[in-house]
């Protein structure tokens, strides 16, 4: 179990209703098969972004960057915690193929919009990235317009797989509090902004009744932003969890639960998953017939196919140093330039009210 002094009130968790405008639980599937999904949302206007996050997190991750492309687009965000993930239940949640995953994401946009949902961009980071590839490739959302893809590349993420169990293995098991577990993911560098990782931790954990080595179950793992909100009821925020931000906007820190918490969902045993998530989508990617953006932390991430691919102008491509694989938490707001620059630059959106519009972003084509 990871422990350390730290500063509470620096690590402590946020709410996500600083960020979305709603949670709400949507169910897929007839009566006697539902599954219900986790969805967050924000805005009511212009195209929709189906944001899908990386592999262990939750939709959560992309809470700081809604604020942030909000600020710069008039659009809609769909954020969702994807089956194993977050809050989402699912009657085989161990199920985390591509085919499977591909086809709830196009469940859960019609379950929400209906068969004629607005103009998509499907946003993708890491495993989410691959995701969103294979639900373009498929054309399983017809009003797809566009694809973004952020820091997932065949060549280098087959690489990373041979380490990913003695990556996973490295983490601590538990943590004694939410925020311990903020603490570790922002000095371990897994999320290098702090604000994100306040927001985006409790999507990652849950809470056990027990302290040692439980034994996962239905009854003894409670998702940590259940907690922290049921479903869409109003959360109770006692005077004393309320502060200021710099800004004076009133601050949310969320009431420490009691208990030990661990992992929302093992990896390791995904593991017959992992070569399936990335192996052909460099190709998959180039081969998808819409506008495309390719988000990096480093250009030493590219593969041949991607390298070649770029040199022929087939999709846009922007570098975002410094900042770690969770890009779009890292620099938030570099990705919602980038996004909105590529936004702009296709006419799938216009400008937030009070914002010039610019596609002069410093693509690489």
């Amino acid at each position: 179990m990871w422990e350390d002094s730290f500063d509470t009130e620096n690590y402590s968790a946020v709410s996500w209703r600083q960020y979305f405008d709603q949670s709400e639980d949507i169910p897929v599937g007839p009566s006697e098969t539902r599954d219900v999904f986790r969805v967050y949302r924000n805005g009511t206007d212009g195209p929709l972004l189906v944001l899908l996050h990386g592999g262990g997190h939750s939709a959560l991750s992309w809470a700081v960057f809604t604020t942030a492309i909000a600020s710069r687009v008039t659009c809609r965000v769909l954020a969702m915690d994807l089956r194993g993930h977050g809050s989402t239940q699912v009657r085989q949640s161990d199920d985390l193929s591509t085919q499977t995953m591909s086809r709830d994401v196009a469940n859960v946009v019609r379950a929400c919009y209906g068969e004629a949902p607005p103009p998509i961009v499907l946003v993708g980071h890491s495993m989410g990235g691959a995701i969103a590839v294979h639900t373009a490739s498929s054309m399983l959302l017809p009003t797809t317009v566009g694809l973004v893809v952020i820091d997932v590349v065949e060549g280098s993420a087959m690489e990373m797989l041979h380490s990913m169990q003695n990556f996973l293995k490295g983490r601590p098991k538990s943590f004694e509090s939410i925020a311990h577990a903020i603490e570790w993911s922002v000095k371990s560098g897994q999320i290098r902004n702090r604000e994100s990782a306040r927001v985006s931790m409790v999507g990652q954990i849950k809470r056990h009744v027990e302290v040692e080595d439980v034994v996962e179950s239905p009854e003894q793992a409670i998702p940590v932003s259940d907690v922290v909100v049921e479903s869409n009821e109003e959360i109770y925020v006692d005077p004393s969890y309320v502060s200021d931000k710099p800004d004076g906007t009133p601050e949310v820190s969320i009431p420490e639960p009691e208990g030990v918490y661990s992992w929302r969902i093992d990896l390791s045993k995904a593991e017959k998953y992992w070569d399936g998530w990335f192996r052909g989508i460099s190709n998959l990617f180039l081969g998808c017939n819409l506008p495309k953006l390719l988000l990096l932390a480093g250009v030493d991430r590219l593969d041949r196919d991607l390298t070649i691919g770029q040199m022929q102008g087939k999709f846009m491509m922007q570098v975002l140093p410094p900042s770690g694989h969770a890009v779009h938490e890292d620099t938030p707001d570099k990705v919602a330039d980038s996004l909105a620059s590529f936004l702009f630059r296709h006419k799938f959106a216009e400008a937030s009210r009070g914002q010039r519009t610019s596609s002069s972003y410093p693509f690489t084509r």
